[in-house]
């Protein structure tokens, strides 16, 4: 297990060491039709609309979706699509969003908008090669989609932090989340992600002292 005292790092800086790891972490299953009720292969190209078929094998809440609402869901599946490893795509990933548009890691307190929505990709494919989404509960509701999901992966790459390089131990994460993307015109104005860090963290095998904080005055 790897410990960082609190004098050489806080929890808050640690969380931020990942801000926007949900959708730079994004994806294997978020792009296409599911290869079981909870999760998506990466494999199919997702189209301006979703056929019948696609939308079936999705975990949606209400399956009768208007077609702007299907126009909707097929602009957040495949920013998620372009955002896997192996799929990395940053220009399409930005052009997802509105000129002014936002992705905002609530839970780091970071908000990412132009050139810095495709900066997190590439970083956070190397820290997590295999990482990908397990796809919960679909909510879509006008330009509003809304999704309960896990992210999962290897951690496989170095973490660097204030405190010096934690090593990658090969760890398995499996990550509670909750993203909201909010759409106009086809385009993705704001995006608030909220990831379960601490979580993560801890099936890191990274571990805060806690003691030295209550300790220190």
């Amino acid at each position: 297990m790897k410990l960082l005292s609190r004098k050489s790092i806080t929890a808050t800086a640690a969380i931020a060491i990942l801000g926007g790891l949900s959708i730079a972490a994004a994806p294997t299953q978020a792009a296409s039709p599911a290869h079981s009720s909870t999760a998506v292969h990466s494999s199919t190209a997702v189209h301006a609309d979703l056929t019948p078929g696609e939308l079936a094998k999705l975990p949606l809440t209400d399956r009768h979706l208007t077609k702007h609402e299907r126009a909707n869901l097929a602009v957040v599946l495949r920013a998620y699509h372009v955002a896997e490893g192996k799929s990395l795509d940053v220009n399409t990933f930005v052009n997802s969003f509105a000129k002014d548009g936002v992705f905002n890691d609530m839970v780091a307190g970071q908000a990412y908008r132009g050139k810095a929505l495709g900066d997190v990709l590439p970083y956070m494919a190397n820290l997590f090669p295999d990482v990908h989404r397990d796809l919960k509960r679909i909510t879509v509701n006008g330009d509003v989609v809304s999704i309960e999901l896990s992210i999962q992966g290897t951690f496989e790459g170095p973490l660097q932090s204030p405190a010096g390089t934690v090593k990658p131990t090969g760890a398995k994460v499996d990550v509670p989340t909750a993203d909201f993307w909010y759409l106009h015109n086809g385009k993705v104005e704001k995006f608030n992600c909220f990831v379960g860090y601490s979580t993560m963290y801890a099936q890191m095998g990274v571990n805060f002292d806690w003691a030295s904080a209550v300790n220190k005055h």
